[in-house]
């Protein structure tokens, strides 16, 4: 395929929806077909990182390079609310693609941090536990790579621009993919250079307008529950930098899922301002408002725990968006830890105030997971009976 030439007073929208057009029809790329569809200027990192503030108007963004490192994220794909512009009898199917660049390797000595750690919780004569401890610290460590453009395969045949990134080094697109039958997963595929290190390829769940789905942080207690077909959302209030250990411990326990972590990273000022200030409760609302626009018809039982403010932030989303859409609200309540005020967290008097509103038989605090299967069974009977016999 001959790459045309096209001139830098093309607009970034106008220019991201000719690669695509360009492209679309081929049924196998490599980077090297691609690569002539890179951002071709390239400007000094000092301009790049001003560049960067810029976020999606950022008139030269900057290609993924082999010393870079890619994280491509799960994600769901969900009919789209949207006018069809494929006519009549077709579903148009939409995904939030997110990405994340660092360097690959961190400006700081990371033995140095290892080596500090280690000492301050006396496991400084421990090879395998700094080990572990340097493993954990490096996606923190790394420095972020604001304002790249990234160039990934759909399907392996649908090329998707993504980005650029922001500040955070994390770009975040909607994007209209073709179909596939609730259920099933589609790849994703980063283009980049073969030096490029990290997680290149991500999956897409294809998520039904109607039926059943889940909230959850990372827990098991209704996996065996639901039908292959339902999404479930893992919600966590950790840092998007645990992504690949999340990803790893959701593969080898979970049912598969799309993550969905704080977008905030520590190695940036405006990140670690939000970390600090954006509360957990605030934080998981609004993610579960965006879950609500992609999946406004699903019926989502809901899972929390005690430590936080999931009770809070949970009865909140069913005053917000009504009986039809969270059917059940599951609240472990940890004990055995020692967190700072369980004991008040724990209290009955604080989960009926929390769900003061909600009726009685819509929200539960369990401290075994066996107690939720029933209530799941019931939930889901009294939904089908509500549409067999409507009152």
């Amino acid at each position: 395929m001959t790459s045309k030439k096209r001139t830098l007073t093309t607009s970034e929208s106008d220019l991201s929806h000719e690669i695509e057009r360009d492209v679309q029809s081929c049924t196998q790329s490599t980077y090297k077909l691609v690569r002539p569809q890179q951002p071709k200027r390239v400007v000094s990192d000092c301009v790049a990182n001003i560049l960067s503030y810029m976020g999606k108007r950022n008139p030269w963004p900057q290609p993924v390079t082999k010393d870079d490192e890619l994280w491509l994220l799960d994600n769901t794909a969900f009919p789209s609310t949207r006018k069809n512009r494929r006519g009549k009898g077709s579903t148009e199917w939409e995904a939030e693609f997110v990405t994340a660049v660092f360097s690959q390797e961190p400006s700081c000595v990371v033995s140095d941090v290892v080596v500090e750690m280690a000492e301050k919780i006396g496991l400084a004569d421990n090879e395998e536990a700094k080990k572990t401890i340097e493993t954990r610290l490096r996606p923190f460590l790394l420095d972020i790579q604001p304002g790249k453009q990234v160039l990934a395969l759909h399907g392996g045949d649908s090329l998707l621009v993504l980005g650029p990134g922001g500040r955070n080094g994390i770009s975040s697109d909607l994007k209209s993919i073709n179909a596939a039958p609730a259920g099933m997963t589609i790849p994703t595929t980063a283009e980049v250079p073969e030096s490029t290190t990290g997680l290149l390829q991500s999956k897409t769940f294809f998520a039904e307008a109607e039926g059943w789905a889940v909230i959850s942080d990372v827990d098991d207690t209704i996996k065996s529950q639901i039908t292959s077909a339902s999404p479930f959302f893992y919600l966590s209030a950790s840092p998007y930098n645990l992504y690949p250990f999340l990803r790893e411990f959701r593969n080898n326990y979970f049912p598969h899922g799309q993550l969905i972590l704080r977008d905030a990273s520590w190695m940036s000022l405006p990140g670690l301002i939000s970390t600090f200030t954006l509360g957990t409760q605030e934080y998981k609302t609004d993610r579960i408002k965006k879950i609500y626009q992609w999946l406004p018809r699903k019926k989502f039982i809901v899972v929390g725990d005690s430590t936080q403010t999931d009770p809070e932030a949970y009865s909140e989303a069913y005053r917000t968006y009504g009986p039809k859409w969270i059917r059940l609200i599951l609240i472990r309540k940890v004990t055995g830890v020692a967190t700072i005020g369980i004991d008040e967290k724990n209290k009955a008097e604080r989960f009926e105030k929390a769900f003061e509103g909600v009726p009685r038989n819509v929200w539960h605090v369990f401290e075994e997971p066996a107690e939720c299967y029933q209530l799941i069974r019931d939930a889901v009977k009294a939904a089908e009976e509500t549409v067999l016999y409507p009152k």
